[in-house]
């Protein structure tokens, strides 16, 4: 064996974000230490071979209420440390032996001129997406989700399906084209011709509009009484095989489970059945992906980054199992 294959064969150890050549395995880390990319991930602008990015967009200049969650990326990656260290549960696998995964940092944009912002988003993600890899972002405010769909709309075809997790329908009326507002992305969306409302799905609402626009919706309590399995049931009749982009709003817990965010509201979902819902979306095409509105300077204990992390992470277990099923 040479010099340079028992180096490859050798454990790595410590700051592999920025020290593994491979896009796939993983390293030995102190949880406690090193580079913070989401999983210990490697931190690159190469999209060569990668299956999913991971990237950052950290605005909150969107929020109606309470700001912060522009340390969103920041606090999901340093959350993420110890899922890097042991197979994800319930999975029993290391998701990165066949899923390359890499970690792009965080979108640039120009925070003092503003009317920049959604084209500095697009064009982030048309980057990434011309490399054929899959996203999944971090927010930010919810609004960051306005800018993706546009991207991914371009890439597979409009219009998509939505599968939407929230405390609120974000489809208020807002026709002023440069708006930069959490609450009305996705009636801009639908006016747009990005997601067909019939074969979207909106899951945990729990704050009332007179006009949702022709969405499906499984409020809180639908959830509550109905259960995840019936949720997933749903959404397979909705959505089908139709390309869907999936965002998660970290406010769709309830607070008790998720305290850093903006806008919480009581009667959430718990973490649990959040978790058990997307272990469930195997069947669905996903084309990609994001979890929004941690804000953290509202956190106790991370719990609301933590619970962030976990959802990020088992969007890449249900991803690596698709693409071992191709």
């Amino acid at each position: 064996m040479s010099a340079t294959e028992l180096t490859m064969n050798e454990p790595l150890y410590g700051d592999g974000a920025i020290r593994r050549q491979s896009l796939y395995g993983n390293s030995i880390e102190n949880t406690y230490a090193g580079v913070l990319s989401f999983m210990r991930r490697k931190y690159t602008r190469d999209l060569t071979g990668a299956d999913v990015v991971i990237s950052g967009v950290p605005l909150d200049l969107a929020t109606t209420f309470r700001p912060g969650a522009r340390l969103g990326p920041a606090a999901i990656r340093a959350a993420s440390v110890q899922l890097s260290e042991l197979k994800p549960y319930p999975w029993g696998f290391d998701v990165f032996e066949h899923l390359a995964v890499i970690d792009y940092g965080d979108c640039w944009f120009d925070a003092h001129n503003p009317l920049t912002i959604k084209n500095a988003i697009v064009e982030h993600a048309r980057t990434i997406l011309q490399s054929d890899a899959k996203m999944l972002t971090f927010g930010g405010d919810h609004y960051i989700t306005y800018p993706l769909l546009k991207a991914h709309a371009e890439k597979y075809g409009a219009p998509l399906s939505l599968i939407h997790f929230d405390a609120h329908c974000d489809t208020w009326a807002d026709d002023a084209p440069d708006s930069l507002n959490h609450g009305s992305m996705f009636y801009k969306a639908i006016k747009d011709g990005l997601i067909d409302p019939k074969r979207s799905v909106q899951i945990g609402i729990r704050t009332w509009n007179d006009d949702f626009m022709g969405v499906n919706v499984l409020d809180a309590q639908w959830v509550h009484d109905n259960g995840p399995k019936a949720v997933l049931d749903k959404v397979y009749q909705i959505v089908g095989n139709h390309p869907t982009y999936l965002t998660f709003d970290i406010d769709c817990l309830d607070p008790a489970f998720a305290p850093g965010t903006g806008t919480p509201v009581s009667g959430g979902l718990s973490s649990a059945q959040a978790l058990q819902i997307i272990r469930g979306m195997e069947p669905v095409n996903l084309i990609g992906m994001d979890v929004v509105e941690v804000a953290p300077a509202y956190d106790q204990s991370e719990i609301t980054a933590i619970s962030a992390a976990h959802i990020a992470q088992d969007l890449l277990c249900v991803l690596r199992n698709q693409k071992l099923k191709k």
